[in-house]
């Protein structure tokens, strides 16, 4: 079972009472879960085969593609988000931005990264909704295109200004969080 704050934030509506929800959150738990390995699986072909100019294409076209087609298959809606967001899709909402910054409190306080998770039952628009984030804390291969502006190579300054004119994805050291999966879906 998992450990998980169920604290309503205000802004999205009261709490919604669940008979079991660790049936919920576990599935929650295993979509959230499935596509960053995915993910990470194409980024280091791509970066093998053409470096890391070739894996912000991967980023940008083919996670979300990665996204819709576990949301498609799971019935859950799927996609990433970040408090220095780079594509301009992945603005948090007020319910995602509150979980990211809960997430860095409590990583600077010391919790591991890799298992800051949130599950929340609330009330979005008079309706019942699941919602669920686990961070992406950054990898080792995640730095050559979000590490220090200063030591990225000169093709990727090239590509993400050309790409993301307004990008604020970089600075990031390993097991920073990055970002988080965010999954929602409506109770039936």
């Amino acid at each position: 079972m998992h450990k998980l704050g169920l604290t309503a934030i205000l802004a999205c509506g009261p709490l919604v009472a669940l008979a079991d929800p660790a049936a919920w959150i576990g599935e929650a738990h295993s979509v959230a879960t499935s596509v960053p390995p995915k993910l990470l699986a194409v980024l280091k072909a791509e970066i093998e085969k053409g470096g890391p100019e070739g894996a912000i294409a991967v980023c940008s076209e083919v996670a979300p593609k990665l996204a819709a087609e576990a949301s498609q298959a799971t019935g859950w809606q799927v996609r990433r988000v970040s408090l220095r967001n780079r594509n301009p899709r992945a603005v948090p909402d007020d319910w995602e931005r509150a979980v990211l910054e809960d997430f860095d409190r409590r990583a600077a306080a010391g919790e591991n990264p890799a298992t800051l998770e949130r599950a929340e039952e609330v009330v979005v628009d008079g309706k019942p909704v699941w919602r669920y984030m686990r961070a992406l804390p950054t990898q080792e291969l995640c730095l050559a295109c979000h590490g220090p502006r200063e030591r990225l190579g000169e093709g990727v300054r090239a590509q993400l200004g050309a790409r993301y004119p307004a990008d604020r994805a970089v600075g990031y050291s390993v097991g920073q969080i990055r970002g988080a999966m965010t999954i929602r879906k409506p109770q039936p």
